[in-house]
């Protein structure tokens, strides 16, 4: 009856319901008067109609387990083994039978034989159907039954699995023995779990020990703090590790999905009939090159496309630097769900056109004026064999949000030839009109694709989101008229609004929570004031406090004990965490940031580069607040915080834009090399070799020591020409020197 999350309210006696943040029991239920009488713990009774419980805001069931008494999160299939997922699968192909008549719960793609006469929903009741498939399991070996689970099914067990799968589609037929809440270790006294908790609290300070010296220390603080008497309460080394390990983990956090189940085509030509019956999504290169919003450098971008097959309308894009991921196509198929919001640059005319639907009703569920562009829950999305399709995590998404993605048949392209002829149509009708477009070869590619390049991936995606709803969804599709009107004009909006007219439609807005639940889920075990570990990061915050000293979260199954945490890839700033107490959502911040300041967004990709930075610089550090340095150091490959353009005042940028032209002028304005001639009158300068500089520098440093330049040194040979006996005088020397030069002139003029 209610419309959240947590599904419909089943009104019977001994349903526990939380009525604004309450716990009711239900007592009495009258259905031949519409109401239904509720007691609390305290013993207050009251009397509430059915008609009240459907509208109220805060009524939805109690999360309390019966067995425990403690607010249990939602029990998955990936909290089953996979024997158990075989046997859920088995146990719903029944049950479908009964209610449909097929095993798969779908007409259009039926088995073997189908339906079979005593399921023929044509020519058989519920009733009919019901005891048809008590008296076939019945009749099954009793071996084969017990092995199925199947051997103790009655009437009365098919009703009860519809009920329940009212209130859970995935897990409705699952039994309650598969997923037991945890009853703890009996064995585990109190003087034992003090000595537990200390030797964890040591284990943290020193170096990493096994699990023999972790119950030596147990053993040595319980003989020490409880005397001899408290040992014989320890439990066994086996017992000790198990209880370990389920509260404080292995350090093995990565969990294992179960595979999407491929369902069998029967060839059968799919007719569309409605909206939303099958969607097909691809993902192709942006054939215009953009400009990035960080260094403003040509970049190659990937273009997600869903399109409607029935209306042929563009419902939901995605433009990323990289190849998508999984996280991208569950927020496009989020998008889907999701009526687009009116932009500021947006006029009336591409507001909410539909008839039948005011837009200012639309406009008052989802809180803001609508788009013109269909939104609604898909029921078939239809893929290529991509990896990204086929994760875990798109998995996770199917069952979220109910859909089913199935990959187109291999070689078979009419499977979903509807979005691969829309990429033609949209490059013809607006790409080839962009500059940096890229054409469709290489051979046929502009001679400066990257230098054309003028559009950011921000103004793009405006572009695009204001051309899909201005221009092609009022463009005439020709040749993809419906087959009621071949002949008729019609384009992805008049279709739509004659569906709505034809067969309705459901005003279904989700709740902002779904962003939440669309993540990728992490099962993580709260270790004291650290918090929870995912992918090597640790996450903490005030949400946690109230769970800390519990042991576990009290589930069963697979994930035994542990909390359900989901963190976005794209920014591995946060983790989200859902409190089973009140089903609100909290942010768990990575316990690196600082307490204040924030720092610029990073990826898993970053992180990994981060521990493997911290691995090769031999950094173990304790928490997260010593890898914030390397992070950033990361962060900072690209451009220095000093060099931001954000972080320049105007008088700082009109400096070095004044500086940059300064040397650009000097490089113009300096001859280029070998140019340079000699000046006239001058003499080539000789090069100075290493000695002569050396020896003229050791001489200015002498004569800077003394006050008065010093006298210069005597010849070689006057002393020994001062005890010479015979020694001409100098005049004597400089007239013969003179008679020897006129001798030499006159011969000279002889010769001539």
């Amino acid at each position: 009856m209610s419309g959240q999350a947590a599904g419909f309210l089943e009104l019977v006696v001994g349903e526990n319901l939380i009525l604004d943040d309450e716990e009711w029991q239900v007592d009495l239920v009258e259905p031949q008067f519409g109401r239904v009488l509720l007691a609390s713990r305290t013993g207050t009774r009251q009397t509430v109609s059915f008609r009240m419980l459907a509208h109220h805001p805060r009524c939805r069931r109690s999360t309390v387990s019966t067995a425990s008494g403690q607010h249990l999160q939602p029990k998955t299939e990936s909290d089953l083994s996979v024997h158990q997922r075989k046997l859920l699968r088995i146990r719903r192909g029944h049950l479908l039978e009964v209610e449909t008549g097929y095993r798969d719960g779908d007409p259009f793609h039926p088995g073997l034989g189908e339906p079979r006469p005593q399921y023929d929903p044509d020519c058989t009741t519920v009733t009919q159907r019901r005891r048809a498939k008590v008296a076939e399991l019945q009749a099954l070996d009793p071996e084969h039954a017990k092995v199925l689970g199947l051997s103790h099914v009655s009437y009365r067990t098919l009703t009860r699995w519809e009920s329940k799968r009212r209130v859970d589609v995935t897990m409705g037929c699952a039994d309650d023995r598969w997923t037991p809440a945890s009853r703890g270790h009996p064995s585990i006294t109190e003087a034992v779990r003090k000595a537990i908790l200390a030797v964890r609290q040591e284990t943290l300070h020193r170096s990493k020990i096994n699990m023999r010296a972790r119950v030596g220390l147990i053993h040595q603080y319980v003989l020490e703090t409880f005397g001899e008497e408290a040992l014989k309460e320890i439990p066994s080394y086996g017992t000790l590790r198990v209880v370990w390990q389920e509260w404080f983990g292995t350090g093995r956090a990565r969990q294992r999905y179960a595979r999407s189940a491929l369902l069998e085509t029967t060839g059968e030509h799919v007719i569309l009939e409605r909206p939303g019956q099958v969607v097909a999504l691809d993902t192709t290169v942006l054939p215009v090159m953009l400009r990035e919003a960080v260094f403003d450098d040509p970049v190659t971008v990937h273009l997600t496309l869903a399109m409607d097959v029935y209306t042929h309308s563009l419902v939901g894009f995605r433009l990323t630097l990289v190849s998508d991921t999984s996280t991208d196509v569950a927020m496009l198929l989020r998008d889907l769900t999701m009526p687009l919001p009116m932009r500021a640059s947006w006029g009336e005319d591409m507001e909410w056109p539909y008839p039948g639907v005011p837009a200012a009703l639309v406009a008052e569920f989802a809180g803001h004026s609508v788009a013109a562009l269909p939104f609604f829950s898909p029921e078939t999305v239809t893929t290529d064999h991509g990896s990204v399709y086929r994760s875990h995590h798109l998995v996770q998404v199917q069952n979220v949000l109910g859909v089913r993605v199935l990959p187109a048949r291999v070689l078979r392209p009419t499977d979903k030839q509807a979005v691969e002829r829309a990429f033609g149509a949209v490059r013809s009708m607006l790409f080839e009109y962009l500059p940096g477009y890229t054409g469709v070869d290489a051979s046929d590619r502009g001679a400066d694709v990257e230098g054309d390049a003028v559009l950011t991936v921000e103004q793009m995606e405006q572009l695009l989101a204001t051309w899909i709803v201005k221009v092609w969804q009022r463009r005439r599709l020709g040749e993809h008229a419906p087959c009621w009107d071949p002949v008729g004009d019609h384009s992805p909006n008049t279709l739509f609004a004659a569906s709505m007219a034809q067969g309705g439609w459901a005003l279904e807005i989700p709740s902002p929570s779904l962003y939440y639940q669309l993540l990728p889920r992490h099962q993580v075990l709260i270790q004291g004031k650290r918090g929870v570990k995912i992918r090597g990061l640790w996450y903490d915050g005030r949400a946690l406090d109230a769970y800390r000293a519990e042991e576990g979260s009290g589930r069963g199954g697979r994930h035994k004990d542990r909390w359900t945490v989901h963190r976005d890839p794209r920014d591995a700033r946060l983790a989200f965490f859902q409190d089973p107490r009140t089903h609100e959502w909290h942010e768990l911040r990575w316990t690196g940031l600082p307490p204040e300041d924030e720092i610029p967004a990073f990826t898993d990709a970053r992180v990994r580069e981060l521990l493997t930075a911290a691995k090769q610089a031999g950094l173990k550090p304790r928490s997260d607040s010593e890898l914030l340095p390397l992070l950033l150091e990361l962060l900072a490959a690209y451009a220095k915080a000093e060099q931001w353009p954000g972080q320049l005042t105007k008088a700082q940028r009109s400096e070095r834009a004044r500086e940059a032209a300064q040397v650009k002028a000097a490089a113009a304005d300096r001859p280029a090399a070998g140019t340079v001639g000699a000046a006239v009158g001058s003499r080539p300068a000789r090069p100075v070799l290493v000695d002569e500089a050396v020896d003229a520098e050791r001489r200015t440093r002498r004569e800077a020591t003394v006050l008065q330049p010093p006298n210069a040194p005597s010849r070689l040979g006057d002393g020994s020409r001062r005890r010479a006996h015979a020694l001409l005088a100098v005049d004597d020397i400089v007239a013969a020197d003179a008679d020897s030069a006129g001798d030499n002139e006159a011969d000279g003029e002889d010769r001539q």
